[in-house]
């Protein structure tokens, strides 16, 4: 045992002396491990980060929504048939669902254009159409003012919710409540601000519109009220799946759809959502990780050249310590910490320069989340650089091992 430490500790001695006589030619010995390392790193953390922000705006949405939406299978595309869901549709379902906390209708206003007016100021926004049950199903709550609420729909009140974006946009005051914009040629006075979201993927979140359902619907006519989504949440204790195959069976009943037919409408859940961003982070990590192996590759076979030349030109060396007594296992165990410490030295460069770069990436894209490195990407890099270390540097290490010392000194 206190031969082996001695082997390892001469080992790295050894290795050091050579990293510091050598600079050159062990960076650029490392220099594959260097950039498969960070190039590994870079991808993870900002795949990681993008992940963890996704999923603390999902979380803040709330886990449990779910929505109901109008689905076409894209062989119906290109025939022209586009599947809608009707505003009775969701009063049917209104009617006849139990164990949901609330229920709530929702369509955009594309028939009434995108562009917002104040003054002289013009904007452009998402227009949305829904009732005083929105605020408890999506969790959007007045920073300033108040909601929708219900005889708002119900006496079709020209009252606009509107996102903080649009303060900036439209240039309002401070406090616009009461101030009035118009939309496609009809004047909203604004009821209420909401809190501020911020941005996801550069995608502003708080430059929406929200009017009452009924007001929307008269506006834009008969038609726009077949494109709506329903958006639920269940009850306490709920069980989510059971709730939504008893939505599937009333909707399939009231089509009168065979049992062969596919639905004409889909469910998506923020865990959905957040199931399906996790799937492709996880294949783009792989897809990364592949490429990035071959350079990784690349510097193994360079730590193994490397040694290999290093043993030739310490061949006199490697004779002197035999001929004093040194064992084989002694000459495997320095050259093999040797080649060790050759790829840790590549692997914690590559490791701070991917970090590095994953952060310079997030500063100068203000619109991306802050780089993540999650442990087990520290674990894998150090772990597989040492991998390479004892793979690729074993070859080398036998080879000094095995040279005869007779022979050793005689080399010139």
């Amino acid at each position: 045992m206190l031969k082996l430490l001695h082997a390892s500790f001469e080992g790295s001695k050894a290795a050091f002396a050579s990293i510091r006589a050598h600079g050159l030619r062990s960076a650029l010995t490392t220099l594959g491990i260097i950039i498969g390392v960070a190039a590994v790193i870079t991808v993870v953390a900002i795949m990681q980060g993008l992940s963890h922000s996704i999923t603390s705006q999902l979380d803040d949405l709330g886990s449990d929504m779910i929505t109901l939406r109008a689905y076409t299978p894209t062989n119906q595309q290109m025939l022209g048939i586009q599947n809608r869901l009707h505003y009775d549709d969701f009063l049917l379902l209104k009617s006849r669902v139990s164990n949901v906390e609330d229920m709530t209708a929702s369509m955009q206003a594309f028939s009434m254009g995108s562009q917002v007016q104040y003054g002289r100021n013009t904007a452009r926004s998402q227009i949305i159409g829904t009732d005083s049950s929105y605020q408890n199903v999506v969790r959007v709550y007045p920073e300033a003012g108040r909601f929708l609420s219900a005889s708002d729909d119900d006496r079709r009140r020209r009252v606009a919710f509107i996102g903080s974006s649009l303060i900036k946009q439209l240039d309002l005051p401070e406090n616009p409540v009461g101030e009035f914009i118009n939309l496609s040629g009809d004047w909203f006075r604004i009821i209420g601000v909401a809190e501020t979201r911020g941005s996801m993927f550069g995608f502003d979140q708080d430059n929406y519109i929200i009017a009452p359902f009924s007001t929307i619907r008269s506006l834009s006519g008969e038609r726009a009220e077949r494109n709506i989504d329903v958006m639920f949440r269940p009850a306490a204790g709920a069980d989510a799946q059971q709730i939504q195959q008893q939505m599937r069976a009333i909707l399939r009943q009231h089509y009168k759809l065979a049992a062969d037919e596919p639905d004409p409408f889909e469910f998506v859940s923020a865990e959905r959502m957040i199931e399906q961003f996790n799937t492709i982070t996880r294949t783009i990590t792989l897809v990364a990780g592949g490429v990035v192996s071959i350079s990784l590759l690349v510097g193994g076979i360079g730590v193994m050249n490397i040694m290999l030349v290093s043993v030739t030109e310490r061949t006199r060396e490697i004779g002197i310590v035999k001929a004093l007594g040194a064992t084989p296992q002694f000459i495997l165990i320095q050259f093999l910490v040797e080649a060790l410490v050759l790829s840790l030295f590549g692997g914690i460069i590559g490791l701070a320069l991917g970090a590095g770069v994953a952060s310079f990436i997030g500063l100068m894209m203000p619109a991306m989340p802050e780089a993540l490195i999650p442990l087990w990407a520290v674990m894998l890099a150090v772990g597989f650089t040492t991998l390479i270390g004892v793979v690729f540097g074993l070859a080398p290490a036998i080879k000094a091992a095995r040279l005869n010392p007779i022979d050793a000194l005689r080399y010139e």
